[in-house]
């Protein structure tokens, strides 16, 4: 299989940033809909992602002293180590890059497409549980 440097031969995942800074930038994010759903985060708005397979916390940057919003997310907690690692190690390499799933998200989405999952009948069948 022939692939480019912006897509990931063991899994397949577009790659959709490249590692510039120490924090990703809005403008450098490939996919327009990922871009969009980070931008719409407030400042220090907490979200996790999946970068090269690896999970972990991100947090909208600081609005400006000016009340500018600043468009990019830095890498919290523990991702914080994995990113400065690679931001000293792996500069300029793309990253594969999108919103991590977590099982209430799941659920929440699930319940819609089986409304009777919320029925007086199925409270009563499983409360015991």
């Amino acid at each position: 299989m022939i692939l480019d440097e912006w897509h990931s031969e063991r899994t397949g995942h577009m790659k959709e940033a490249e590692i510039k800074d120490s924090v990703i930038w809005f403008r450098d994010i490939r996919s327009a809909g990922l871009r969009t759903r980070l931008e719409a985060l407030r400042a220090e708005d907490e979200v996790t992602l999946v970068v090269d397979d690896v999970i972990g916390t991100w947090r909208r940057m600081k609005d400006g002293s000016d009340g500018r919003p600043t468009f990019g997310i830095k890498p919290v907690g523990p991702m914080k180590s994995v990113w400065m690692d690679w931001y000293q190690n792996r500069r300029g390499q793309a990253v594969s890059l999108r919103l991590a799933r977590d099982a209430d998200e799941y659920l929440r989405a699930a319940s819609s497409l089986f409304p009777e999952w919320s029925s007086e009948a199925d409270e009563a069948a499983f409360s015991d549980l």
